[in-house]
């Protein structure tokens, strides 16, 4: 475990109670400007984070997501596999999240601002009293509202900023326009546009004032540390409870300490407890499943981590690196989808196969060719295997039972492919948007809660979603099989 020779327990709890006074005014102080825009990411992030851990968002974990049909078929139906899989990426995000406000940090007058990286670090080895930084009391309800409001005016901002690029871009095109056009005695009328780009202008004035943009690294990084250090804490009661069953933290509200079995972790399971970050040490090997969460005797809850400070250089990329720092989504064992490289290969197949649902009278061969075109060699030689069979029972069916004993085999069909789809859908969608919601790049400063990766396929078991997906495509080239019998 770390141990930060420069700074004290009491030191440091000073310095992380710091960052809930409020900021005292400077002149001195830099105003962070056109960074605003990564700081409301940032900001973002934060506060999807807070709201997804809410006593309502863990019941709706524990008693929806973790037991829906298609997670506890292709995922896992353990409880304390699912939840430490949600515990490792929440700490994961929040760890971006600290390293991103450590880089601000460096901007801020304030020294005990600019040494966050350091407090981080001492709070993640237990050098802080977690007791103390209570969630969702009234004081840090209207800090998440003012984070809110600042987002949402710098959300504001970047539209303004992104249409009045477009009318600075078309006022220089009529402006050469205008010359042309002199040039051959014709007069052009530009009042109506002077005004409409005037109009744009004020705009980002005035959201430049009520934005992030106005605001001071110090009061901006301030508001963020605050949040990391009451997200890092809330992670702490809820999961170290959920998973080690710790009687010293506090409970959830309304939840019962889970009953685990003995070994706790399966043994097809146990490289995923790899992919919680502060369970490292300095070899990368797992620590023993006793001494993930340690409280001490003021109750601290105590991450073993070898590395004390945050990186030093914090920025903003794109999906793949994004992937590539995610340790939790890099973790996925070579058979699951994700460890085989095809999550969203097989999201993709899904989504398309849904479309065919809905039109299976309109598909052609051109749909047909695309849509096994998206099969990997292995799922191809699967559904050509699977059909093989079924070709010969369909066609002697349909000789001995007739129209109507097709029309029977049809429905039951349909019946079956709706029922898959019904749990094997959402899964899908939920992996497209992890994606999306995960490429920093393309984020548009949503607050709204994230999808976890244990809701994906990325972590589902390889062999039961090839079998599903060659199952759902059998009926489906069933369905269309009977559509052109009643076309002749």
């Amino acid at each position: 475990m770390v141990v930060i020779p420069t700074m004290g327990r009491c030191q440091m709890l000073n310095l992380c109670c710091f960052f809930f006074h409020e900021e005292e005014e400077s002149q001195q102080r830099k105003i962070i400007g056109i960074l605003a825009f990564n700081a409301a990411k940032t900001m973002s992030r934060l506060l999807s984070l807070y709201h997804s851990l809410t006593d309502d968002e863990i019941h709706r974990l524990r008693r929806g997501i973790i037991k829906s049909k298609g997670v506890a078929y292709l995922n896992s139906k353990e409880e304390y596999f699912l939840l430490n899989l949600a515990c490792a990426e929440h700490l994961d995000d929040l760890n971006l999240a600290a390293i991103a406000v450590s880089h601000l940090g460096r901007n801020c007058s304030d020294m005990r601002l600019s040494r966050f990286d350091t407090v981080f670090a001492g709070l993640k080895n237990g050098l802080v009293d977690l007791h103390k930084l209570q969630f969702d009391t009234r004081k840090i309800e209207n800090v998440i509202e003012n984070m809110e409001k600042l987002v949402s005016s710098t959300r504001s901002l970047h539209t303004a900023m992104e249409s009045l690029v477009e009318m600075e871009a078309l006022e220089k095109k009529m402006q050469r326009w205008g010359t042309m056009r002199a040039n051959h005695g014709t007069k052009v009328k530009v009042e109506c546009f002077n005004d409409k780009i005037t109009f744009y202008r004020k705009k980002v004035q005035y959201y430049k004032q009520i934005s992030l943009w106005n605001q001071t690294f110090d009061k901006v990084v301030g508001l963020m540390a605050r949040i990391i250090c009451i997200v890092y804490a809330r992670i702490c009661s809820v999961f170290g409870t959920l998973i080690t069953g710790n009687k010293s933290n506090n409970n959830v509200k309304g939840f019962l300490r889970p009953k685990l079995k003995n070994g706790s972790c399966l043994l097809e399971h146990g490289e995923l407890y790899k992919a919680n970050i502060y369970l490292f040490d300095q070899n990368n090997e797992p620590m023993k499943k006793n001494q993930m969460l340690k409280s001490t005797k003021t109750g601290v809850i105590r991450f073993h981590n070898h590395n004390p400070s945050l990186p030093k250089v914090a920025n903003f990329c794109g999906r793949d690196d994004v992937a590539k720092k995610n340790r939790v989504l890099n973790l996925a064992p070579l058979s699951t989808v994700g460890g085989a490289g095809l999550s969203m290969r097989y999201a993709n197949v899904i989504l398309f196969i849904d479309r065919c649902m809905h039109a299976t009278a309109a598909i052609g061969n051109d749909a047909r060719a695309c849509l096994y075109e998206m099969l990997p060699g292995r799922l191809k030689v699967k559904v050509r295997r699977k059909l093989r069979g079924q070709w010969l029972e369909w066609e002697g069916n349909s000789i001995g039972r007739g129209v109507e004993g097709r029309s029977a085999m049809a429905k039951q069909w349909l019946s079956t492919v709706e029922e898959v789809m019904e749990w094997l859908l959402p899964m899908a969608h939920d992996t497209v948007r992890w994606q999306v919601e995960r490429n920093v790049e393309k984020q548009k400063f949503e607050t709204k809660l994230t999808v976890l990766l244990l809701q994906t396929l990325h972590y589902s078991d390889l062999e039961k979603v090839e079998e599903v997906i060659v199952e759902v495509l059998v009926g489906l080239s069933f369905l269309c099989w009977c559509q052109k019998q009643q076309q002749w």
